[in-house]
């Protein structure tokens, strides 16, 4: 049976779940991000990553690219709290900065970054259109949108495979969470369709991972 969607909470603003979201292994799901965000061209000037969590995403850019700055948002305070704390440790406080924002809403000006990226935040809004209608007002003519998020499978029994190959070591919470995010998730057809309805190109949207898919987009420079 088909899986249909299943939504959850657009806010992760408990302490548990921050510490139990930052504590999991984002590594190589964080590095193949950067990875890819990195090999559509040079990245340099200012850079907004909504729903930033932890900042996990932001501090692995850095780390490899010298010369960019990342406006990390999120809504979630406790999620914010540890962002603060990793970049301390990270020493990256003076090339990211933290707003507690939302992304459905943002306070900057039109055309203020170069790069817009995101990493997982669509799956948490019921109706991701108004967020991606924003990040592409603020994103500079000529400038890059990299959203990846999960791709919810097709069935149960791939859920659960999904979740015994990428959280078969995580505790009972995390695998609980990975699991609620899945059934969240828009599957492919759906984020095309999204796409389509803001305007843009629906085959931009192609599935990056077993769990993922990835839209990549240029937005156009006026003559």
């Amino acid at each position: 049976m088909t899986l249909s969607r299943q939504l959850e909470p657009e806010v992760m603003d408990t302490l548990e779940e921050s510490i139990d979201y930052d504590s999991m292994d984002h590594a190589e799901v964080n590095q193949a991000f950067v990875t890819d965000l990195l090999a559509t061209g040079p990245i340099q000037g200012d850079v907004l990553d909504l729903g930033t969590g932890t900042a996990l995403i932001p501090i692995e850019l850095c780390r490899r690219n010298e010369d960019v700055r990342v406006m990390a948002i999120d809504l979630s305070t406790h999620m914010l709290d540890q962002a603060r704390i990793n970049l301390e440790f990270e020493t990256m406080t003076d090339r990211i900065m933290l707003d507690r924002v939302d992304a459905k809403q943002l306070i900057y000006e039109d055309s203020r970054f170069s790069v817009v990226l995101s990493n997982s935040i669509v799956h948490h809004l019921a109706d991701p259109r108004p967020a991606l209608t924003e990040a592409l007002r603020v994103l500079e003519p000529g400038g890059l949108l990299f959203v990846r998020d999960l791709m919810r499978p097709n069935d149960e029994t791939t859920l659960k495979q999904l979740i015994e190959t990428y959280a078969g070591d995580a505790n009972e919470h995390q695998r609980q969470m990975f699991d609620e995010s899945l059934r969240a998730a828009l599957d492919l057809n759906e984020m095309r369709k999204l796409v389509e309805e803001l305007g843009c190109d629906p085959q931009q949207v192609t599935a990056s991972s077993d769990r993922h898919w990835t839209w990549i987009h240029r937005k156009e420079i006026s003559p």
